[in-house]
């Protein structure tokens, strides 16, 4: 038999910290928004959230974990877009970022939700940071970060 561990999308009570790189801020502050937006309309306070603006993305993994670690928070949210340019740089940072984004959840036990956007262009960033579609990431990540809160507690 198996038992399915209910989660729930209640953001009241929770405390959340976003962590928004600057670098592409037409995209970021469209994905900050929206992850705002999720909060709200599920019950969460704007006093139960904090934001810390990092300058791109690579350095997402890094206030991440100090934000974890401090043990003020029942989930955090990175957010950041990273659009391949003619290097291999964007591969560096997108690999640096994921690995690094994981390795806070699994240090901390605090779901760190991955809300960066990596696309091949901006045509396909836009997209994915549209507020007008609720086709934005980090309205996603917001409410992956309600479920993920209340799940951990459970377990």
């Amino acid at each position: 038999m198996t038992t399915q561990i209910p989660t729930s999308s209640n953001a009241a009570n929770l405390r959340f910290a976003i962590a928004v790189a600057r670098f592409n801020t037409d995209i970021t502050d469209n994905l900050l928004a929206g992850a705002l937006q999720a909060i709200e309309e599920n019950g969460g306070s704007t006093d139960n959230i904090a934001i810390a603006q990092v300058p791109g993305s690579l350095e997402l993994p890094l206030v991440a974990q100090r934000l974890a670690q401090s043990q003020n928070y029942d989930a955090v949210i990175v957010l950041g877009c990273v659009i391949r340019g003619e290097t291999g740089h964007y591969d560096c940072v997108v690999n640096g970022v994921q690995q690094g984004i994981t390795r806070v959840n699994l240090d901390t036990n605090i779901p760190v939700m991955f809300g960066v956007i990596t696309s091949e262009n901006r045509d396909q960033a836009e997209a994915r940071s549209d507020r007008s579609r609720k086709a934005n990431l980090g309205y996603d990540a917001a409410i992956g970060a309600i479920q993920m809160a209340h799940l951990l507690k459970q377990i």
